[in-house]
């Protein structure tokens, strides 16, 4: 199964739903090509929707948080919604899920960006 990603925006936030596993190859290229495309466009409260992506791997882990490190230099935000148990212990394990904000709720995480941006402005 071959990785697929779907945006849509939801005020100012883009929502890009993920299915399929975020893998070193074709899978890291595409996500990393749809981050810069969307900072790029302008879109910097960024929404990645994982409930569909069964596994990640370390390349994988690598460039969420290249996209997370690209984003927030743009003075953005990535946050992750919907982990799966086992991406959610992959992260865990590597350390690196303390970095992003987790949400199990899409409107938890749509309000969270609209609480930043009240603080930024």
């Amino acid at each position: 199964m071959t990785m697929r990603m779907l945006e849509r925006q939801i005020g100012s936030v883009t929502v890009v739903d993920i299915s399929g596993r975020i893998v070193l190859g074709e899978e890291t290229a595409l996500l990393r090509s749809t981050i810069r495309d969307l900072i790029t466009r302008g879109k910097k409260s960024i929404l990645l929707n994982l409930a569909q992506v069964p596994y990640i791997d370390s390349s994988g882990i690598g460039e969420l948080v290249s996209a997370f490190v690209a984003v927030r230099r743009e003075g953005g935000e990535v946050k992750l919604l919907n982990l799966t148990k086992k991406v959610r212990d992959v992260l865990q394990i590597v350390k690196v899920i303390t970095i992003f904000d987790v949400f199990d709720n899409e409107a938890a995480a749509l309000s969270a960006f609209a609480r930043q941006e009240k603080q930024a402005s």
